[in-house]
């Protein structure tokens, strides 16, 4: 059985209680206390975290297999990394997105969505001055948006920094402006799909443009619409403030959490040293504690940089302890 998010569930409850009350005639009055009564029910649901943990983890192993494994460990998702299947995704047939997603329902997971959406990909860049790459960066998004959808994902993650750096004497507000521009022209696209992207700030080691959630904020002001939001990565959050001696390491995080709740949607769990949560100095209590206090309900996915320690530690050490510091949070 496919596993659900809060919001799909609280959706498909919505859409069952409007449905019934329009089949049995009821006057139109009764359908918003139906609505009401759904949103009652919701609120009084335990929260919960959703876990997912990106497939490149896994190397080449076979997807089925990535899917099988995550699932036993406890993961409820997985997020694919398109270079991962192929070099593009135009690509990918409709028989292997449809294989996909059936493996992924079959081991009782959902596939979330995807990131390094450009990774391993020639010709697309966001804030280029060349007009027709932003046009065909547009319309791989949209690519991009339907192969999500037909996995049944719902968010796309643009981290891609070799494919966003603002090129030599390009200003931050004429890369603002073109990124904008490529992101508006997909909107009509993932809006009609369901899918929403979600902006990614990276270190400034990483790239040279959207390096603070607050840059991101700003793009998503900029490009205006619902199915632009943003996403807060553990280890990009590490270079966002400066170490206090008589703080906790990285006490920054989860004020980034709380200040920009607003716009988050999805969330990538990593340690600043490139491995997975637990595996470093970085104190995940006060980060699930932040989560927990704006209520957050979008996935919590594992994704790590240094497979040394071997995708299979990586992958069961880090849902523990996410669990152990989840159930501290709650406490």
């Amino acid at each position: 059985m496919q596993a659900m998010t809060a919001a799909a569930f609280n959706r498909r409850r919505l859409f069952a209680h409007a449905a019934m009350a329009a089949g049995a005639g009821a006057a139109t009055h009764f359908v918003p206390d139906a609505v009401k009564k759904c949103f009652a029910e919701e609120n009084r649901r335990p929260f919960q975290f959703n876990y997912a943990i990106c497939n490149e983890t896994f190397g080449d192993r076979p997807f089925e297999r990535v899917c099988e494994f995550s699932a036993g460990l406890g993961y409820q998702g997985v997020e694919i990394a398109p270079f991962t299947i192929a070099e593009l995704v135009t690509d990918i047939p409709t028989s292997r997105r449809t294989e996909m997603r059936k493996q992924a329902e079959k081991a009782g997971l959902q596939i979330v969505g995807l990131h390094w959406l450009l990774a391993k990909t020639k010709g697309f860049h966001l804030t280029t001055a060349d007009a027709d790459v932003r046009r065909n960066t547009a319309k791989y998004l949209c690519e991009l948006a339907r192969f999500c959808a037909d996995l049944g994902g719902k968010v796309l993650v643009f981290g891609s920094p070799q494919q966003r750096n603002l090129e030599q004497g390009m200003s931050r507000e004429e890369g603002m402006k073109h990124a904008a521009e490529v992101l508006q022209a997909a909107m009509p696209t993932l809006e009609k799909t369901g899918v929403t992207l979600a902006v990614e700030p990276l270190a400034p080691a990483e790239t040279n443009f959207i390096t603070t959630a607050a840059e991101g904020a700003a793009l998503i002001e900029a490009v205006d619409s619902p199915h632009c939001r943003l996403i807060l990565d553990c280890k990009a959050m590490s270079s966002e403030g400066k170490e206090d001696g008589e703080a906790a390491p990285f006490a920054w995080i989860p004020e980034l959490i709380r200040k920009y709740r607003k716009w988050l949607v999805h969330f990538h769990a990593n340690d600043p040293n490139l491995l997975g949560p637990g595996f470093g100095r970085l104190d995940f209590v006060p980060i699930m504690r932040g989560l927990r206090e704006i209520e957050y309900r979008g996935w919590v996915s594992v994704e790590v940089f240094d497979y040394s320690p071997g995708p299979e530690r990586l992958a069961r050490e880090s849902i523990e302890y996410l669990r152990k510091c989840a159930s501290k949070a709650e406490a």
